[in-house]
């Protein structure tokens, strides 16, 4: 069960990627961040009467605030990061850097990665290299200023992923008596965090077309902290977070099936290594 709840989480967070990145190419991010956000929190609202009751401590939502900070800045990088970039380049980007640092986490508290630890996470420096090789110049709209080898959205992608990372330690650290309290308590952080950027620089929440789009989002977002929080508080935490890593291929299939966005041969071997690097740094951290 514990296996199938991680895989699903896996499926439902590329979905969310690919709708939040496909809503961010036609309205501004933070918008549908907000709105996004706030669907999500409704969802877990209004089903939470119906869940088994939970004794939460308050390092329970200590851990939860923490994971809605870091969780809300990663998920609002990956999304402006799709907005400009290639979904299939951005996503494994991301997904290689949050499975990365649960790594550096353990050897800054003196653990030591095993073999296949390290040789994730060399592999998974080439597989940024290779997924930003570009086949033809970049338009001048989207070229990289000051002659960067990155492509459009991939810097922002490495950042992204090292704050989903700490989205991820964030909630393993809570206890299964919590139950569902820690991801009500990071929802309500992100969306009162943003809620108040949207205030303070005035900016409209309107979405004209696009809004079903991002509350669909929103809501497999949610759904997928949730599976993912179920299998973490219950399963071994290498094995939960090496599968729901794999998220990028459910965003990766979807651009390619509804944009047709075409890789060349150096990005697929990117994007392969990324996804078995994922396997080595967090199979190597048991």
């Amino acid at each position: 069960m514990t296996l199938l709840l991680a895989l699903a989480s896996a499926v439902l967070y590329g979905a969310a990627d690919f709708t939040g990145g496909l809503a961010t190419r036609r309205a501004s991010t933070l918008p549908v961040i907000v709105l996004s956000q706030l669907s999500g929190l409704v969802l877990l609202a209004l089903l939470f009467p119906f869940l088994p009751a939970a004794t939460p401590s308050r390092a329970d939502l200590l851990w939860g605030v923490t994971a809605g900070l870091t969780g809300g800045a990663g998920v609002a990088l990956l999304y402006r990061a799709l907005a400009i970039g290639r979904m299939a380049v951005v996503a494994p980007t991301t997904a290689v850097c949050a499975v990365a640092v649960p790594v550096l986490v353990s050897v800054a508290l003196g653990e030591r990665p095993g073999p296949l630890a390290v040789a994730g996470i060399v592999l998974g420096l080439v597989a940024i290299v290779l997924v930003s090789q570009q086949t033809a110049p970049e338009p001048a709209a989207l070229a990289p200023e000051g002659g960067a080898r990155l492509p459009p959205g991939v810097g922002i992608a490495l950042v992204s992923g090292v704050a989903i990372g700490l989205f991820l330690l964030s909630l393993a650290q809570t206890r299964v008596e919590a139950g569902m309290w820690p991801i009500l308590a990071s929802r309500s952080t992100s969306v009162g965090l943003f809620g108040l950027a949207a205030l303070f620089t005035r900016r409209s929440l309107r979405l004209p077309g696009v809004l079903l789009l991002t509350l669909v989002g929103g809501v497999m977002d949610m759904t997928a902290n949730a599976l993912y929080l179920l299998a973490v508080q219950v399963g071994p935490l290498s094995v939960v977070v090496t599968l729901a890593s794999l998220y990028p291929a459910s965003t990766v299939l979807l651009a390619r099936v509804m944009l047709g966005e075409r890789l060349n041969l150096r990005q697929v071997a990117g994007v392969a290594c990324a996804l078995a690097a994922i396997a080595l740094i967090v199979g190597g951290g048991r």
